[in-house]
């Protein structure tokens, strides 16, 4: 019987097939003086992909074990025994073989997919080009002397726009804080990064809201710790489901987007988010609050962040312009006791020796400006006639077989179908259709849902991308 890579085995296929061809050559299987299989003839042979025949002959050349030759195929090397011959590495194992972990294929799936202009794109969490403050940038750039400094700034980020931040918090979150205690970052997600790798070791517990955005990143098994999860409910966390894992595992960090939360748009209640600073201060676990979206609120009650609540320090808090600006100016920040944003701000400087200093004078001309008074209500309004648009259409082709979270805020739905279904087959016919989105599995661990983001189209482009996602479903049935 001819031989066959085992696909139940944990080692890659690529590598299987490699190994095969090598004890081939030594046993006299594949002879010196014939060319190996083309690569499509392999591919058709084991039931692969070509890439997959294309990694095992790279993984054998860089062995060298053969030659590739364009418009020649594959031979066995000559010099087998590379006396004379000059190697390469063998990329694919040190790509298999690095300690950061690379996000899961359909993470990478739905990136490359949104590289593609014909498909209507609700799945990448950021705003539609037409809810950038292009013109003020435009006229910043064009009118303004630029008043930077083009060498390393401070480790912790530019002075001016530290300030600028102190003074936009405390208008706007109700955060008392000063220069010293803030980190600028490359957005949201280098905060969470530095947060990560410089406060806690492999093995901590930490805590995080099932389904979240967090949940998707691999950064936290890439540190060796240990995740617990938060069910998230209509109405957010429930605070004493953290005693119970603290008293099981030693919570060492709880991670928490309580203001209308990624993926589902809920927003943690008051009492709710009060309760959560007490069994802080009373377990000792510092919150780490990531708050892309308390700006964006739809309602006109005062949304109060937890940090705006934290009269101990316990809470990390991290935001960024990416929500409410323009996620390529990459400007975020960390707030926090001073010692700790110190050794963040050491780490960052030895990632990349600070920010653009480019970057940090343009954010600091929009957050000062009195453009952003006007720029802000605008945004929201936008927002919320997408959302109730969104919503209007999937009841329009979904009815009550379909029931969305209403968010307050944000910019993301979070939608439960009803009937079983596999979400990874709805993308696949939703992409045919010329739309994607966000599968639920990627973000929790609950089946049967999808995250809609509202933001990143225009209502013309939601109207044609919700009857292209019913039209998936019924490809479905």
């Amino acid at each position: 019987m001819d031989w066959m890579p085992d696909r139940k085995l944990k080692k890659a296929i690529y590598k299987q097939i490699a190994e095969y061809i090598e004890n081939g050559i030594a046993n006299g299987t594949f002879p010196l003086d014939k060319p190996l299989p083309s690569e499509r003839s392999l591919a058709s042979k084991y039931g692969v992909n070509r890439s997959t025949i294309v990694a095992t002959y790279s993984e054998l050349e860089a062995n060298g074990l053969v030659d590739r030759k364009k418009g020649s195929g594959t031979i066995i090397s000559r010099d087998i025994w590379g006396l004379t011959k000059k190697r390469i590495p063998s990329w694919n194992r040190y790509i298999e073989a690095g300690t950061f972990l690379p996000n899961i294929p359909v993470i990478q799936r739905l990136r490359k997919e949104m590289e593609e202009d014909h498909l209507i794109n609700l799945a990448s969490g950021e705003l539609s080009e037409d809810l950038f403050p292009n013109e003020f940038i435009r006229k910043t750039i064009s009118t303004k002397e630029f008043t930077g400094y083009l060498g390393y700034d401070h480790p912790q980020g530019n002075i001016d726009l530290r300030k600028t931040i102190v003074n936009h918090v405390r208008d706007y979150r109700n955060i008392e804080t000063n220069p010293d205690s803030v980190l600028i970052t490359s957005g949201a997600q280098q905060a969470l990064q530095l947060v990560v790798q410089c406060l806690l070791k492999p093995g901590d517990a930490v805590a995080i809201e099932n389904p979240s955005y967090s949940f998707s990143l691999p950064i936290f098994k890439t540190a060796g710790l240990k995740v617990f999860y938060l069910s998230v409910g209509k109405k957010g966390i429930n605070p004493d489901d953290l005693i119970d894992l603290h008293r099981k595992h030693r919570i060492k960090m709880l991670f928490l987007n309580p203001i209308f939360q990624n993926p589902t748009g809920t927003l943690l209640p008051y009492q709710q988010r009060k309760r959560i600073l007490d069994l802080s201060s009373k377990f000792g676990i510092p919150v780490i609050e990531d708050d892309p979206y308390s700006l964006t609120s739809f309602i006109e009650d005062d949304v109060s962040t937890l940090k705006s609540m934290d009269t101990n320090g316990n809470v990390l808090y991290i935001s960024s312009l990416s929500k409410i600006a323009a996620p390529g100016l990459r400007i975020g920040w960390i707030i926090g006791p001073t010692s700790v944003i110190e050794r963040l701000a050491d780490a960052k400087q030895q990632f990349d020796f600070g920010h653009s200093t480019v970057s940090q004078w343009i954010g600091n001309e929009f957050l000062s400006s009195n453009y952003f008074d006007e720029h802000l209500p605008l945004l929201k309004l936008q927002l919320k006639k997408r959302r109730d648009l969104i919503l209007n259409e999937i009841h329009k082709y979904f009815g009550d077989h379909v029931e969305c979270f209403t968010p307050l805020g944000g910019i993301h739905l979070w939608c439960k179908f009803k009937n079983e279904f596999n979400e990874l087959q709805l993308l696949e016919q939703s992409i045919k259709a010329g739309v994607i989105f966000a599968p639920g599995t990627t973000l929790g661990t609950e089946k049967g849902f999808i995250r809609l983001t509202f933001a990143r189209v225009n209502e013309e482009k939601i109207l044609e991308g919700i009857k292209r996602l019913a039209n998936a479903v019924e490809m479905l049935h």
